[in-house]
């Protein structure tokens, strides 16, 4: 891919649960080229937030590698932490929960301002908090407010702002409208469009609502427990989708115009996603597949590219 900006290899990230470990992401590598939106999605679970949070730096991989800019982010002598905090920030997804209720709106949105020394004086510090507010549809006078007295929409905007005031590169969103009424979720990804073609942003797009991510996307990576199991063009993935756990998630996806929907079947997944803990030899969706046979538990799937820039976690069900 030219001018790529992410680049991950091999990722993993495991936690200790007592005796035992939990492979939340288990292996996963893609590229996110400069200036694209990525979008990540899955069940609840499958290790979208921790690849985020992985590559923000809120944990430390297990293993694998992460490239910023062609840098390695976790290597001794890589990207100097303070250096890329500022050139990659994250959404997240509760605004209730991420904003410091003690604060008000403008110290918040300047706490990385303050830490980057980024405004010269108490002057430039205020017109940027203003600039940002009004970048973000909010006005001035909110900056001596406190989150509580904002909507869930006006409180997921201060969000936006904050990871705005450092001016970074990559932006991590992590279900950065789930939390939202659905008109107001439409406003919050508007924006972001228009944020992103305005700034040169780059962007990680984690959700569950399949909709959401077709809109907002170029490309897309489906993953299941721990692991990617189809990566392709938004577009591909929805119009010619060749594993069957994507298939299954687009088979339930609304759609809006009756008549369209009427032909399509809901492919209903039996089970319940195995526990990571103890994933099942094998392609890890073959105790839920409809089309799995004893060769599924006897050997991991290998990545074949079915179109250009298509690939999937092949099974004997995908067509070339």
């Amino acid at each position: 891919m030219t001018d790529t900006l992410v680049e991950i290899r091999d990722l993993r990230k495991h936690f200790r649960v007592g005796k035992r470990t939990l492979r939340a992401v288990d292996g996963i590598s893609l590229e996110i080229a400069r200036g694209e939106t990525f979008g990540l999605v899955g069940e609840s679970g499958c290790g979208k937030t921790t690849t985020g949070r992985v590559l923000v730096r809120l944990y430390e991989p297990s293993g694998g590698q992460v490239r910023f800019a062609g840098e390695d982010v976790f290597a001794r002598h890589g990207a100097k932490p303070g250096d890329y905090n500022r050139r990659v920030q994250m959404i997240f997804q509760d605004p209730r929960a991420s904003l410091n209720p003690r604060m008000v709106v403008g110290d918040i949105i300047a706490e990385g301002i303050d830490i980057h020394g980024l405004a010269k004086s108490k002057q430039g510090r205020l017109e940027k908090i203003h600039e940002l507010l009004h970048t973000v549809g909010l006005r001035p006078e909110h900056a001596g407010r406190y989150p509580h007295e904002f909507s869930g929409g006006q409180r997921q905007r201060i969000g936006i702002a904050r990871a705005l005031a450092v001016e970074p590169e990559f932006i991590v969103a992590d279900e950065p409208v789930s939390a939202l009424d659905v008109s107001i979720q439409a406003q919050v990804i508007n924006l972001l469009r228009g944020l992103q073609r305005e700034r040169d942003l780059t962007f990680l797009f984690i959700s569950h609502d399949l909709s959401v991510v077709r809109y907002i996307s170029d490309r897309i990576g489906v993953m299941y427990l721990g692991q990617l199991v189809e990566v392709g063009a938004a577009d591909e993935i929805y119009h010619d989708p060749r594993h069957p756990y994507t298939r299954a998630l687009l088979s339930a996806v609304p759609e809006p115009d009756p008549e369209a929907g009427a032909g399509r079947d809901r492919i209903r997944l039996e089970g319940d996603v195995p526990d990571a803990i103890h994933p099942p030899p094998g392609c890890r969706f073959r105790p839920r597949c409809p089309h799995a046979t004893v060769a599924c538990g006897e050997a991991e799937p290998q990545w074949r590219e079915v179109r250009p820039r298509h690939w999937v976690y092949a099974c004997h069900c995908v067509s070339a």
